[in-house]
């Protein structure tokens, strides 16, 4: 008895043809940025303009944030034990969760829960968001996606909000995120702005993304770094070292500008 066969709708193959959500790849290829093809799987079609330069935009903020977060340790630690670079890149992948990036999926729940009251209420940005941040406070559970261990305003959610208004992509949830800090500083009095885990939550709200792949976004734009991590730990670093989180220092290029 023939099984069954069962369904995908990502990527065909057939003998010299690869076609991802139906565009053949090598036409993909040389013409449509990864960011843009990156959108495309996840979303079956294709971004617009705006939305293409918001998802590169994305995915290069996530793409490294120095040797402390928990994935570069993370795959630093494997790879001085002698792993291999994919081991210790995917040891970095699995730091990637609920404090560590995750706070994405926590973020973009908090905006759609915000977003669907005022809709549902009639009640107003300002009125919702006071209500979200009063019932956090309540329960003294944190809002993700507000506040940084190291920046007191996180450079990267400052251009991605820019971005967003330059293309007209800043709609409800931009003006829900500003409205729950502005909420935040009034009652708490301690203004604690958007981190890169709240800004991209907000523009995955934006482009109707599910909350369930934001890790996985975030992943993607991570590993850049960590394959770079992994990689100067196995040639600069010795083996089997202790690696203290705080005592480096960086002694790269020194600042340059684009252009």
């Amino acid at each position: 008895m023939t099984e069954e066969k069962w369904k995908t709708a990502i990527t065909k193959i057939e003998p010299n043809k690869i076609a991802i959500r139906g565009y053949r790849v090598e036409e993909l290829m040389g013409q449509v940025p990864f960011a843009h093809v990156v959108f495309l799987l996840l979303k079956g079609e294709l971004p617009s303009r705006e939305q293409g330069i918001l998802m590169d935009a994305m995915l290069v903020s996530s793409i490294d944030h120095g040797a402390t977060p928990p994935s570069a340790l993370a795959a630093r630690t494997v790879a001085s034990g002698g792993a291999p670079l994919t081991a210790a890149v995917a040891s970095g992948i699995t730091a990637i969760n609920r404090y560590h990036g995750g706070a994405i999926e926590g973020c973009m729940r908090v905006l759609l829960e915000a977003v669907e009251r005022k809709r549902a209420s009639g009640n107003d940005t300002t009125g919702a968001a006071s209500e979200i941040v009063d019932e956090y406070r309540a329960a003294k559970r944190r809002i993700p996606g507000y506040g940084h261990r190291v920046h007191t305003e996180d450079p990267r959610s400052v251009r991605l909000f820019a971005l967003a208004d330059d293309l007209g992509m800043a709609g409800e949830y931009v003006e829900m995120a500003h409205a729950i800090r502005a909420a935040m500083t009034d009652k708490i009095g301690r203004d604690l702005p958007m981190n890169v885990d709240g800004a991209i939550a907000t523009m995955l709200c934006e482009m109707d993304f599910p909350p369930e792949m934001s890790n996985g976004i975030f992943a993607i734009g991570r590993s850049g770094g960590l394959v770079a991590h992994v990689y100067e730990e196995q040639t600069r670093m010795r083996p089997m070292r202790r690696i203290d989180p705080v005592a480096h220092e960086y002694d790269g290029p020194p600042d340059r500008k684009l252009g």
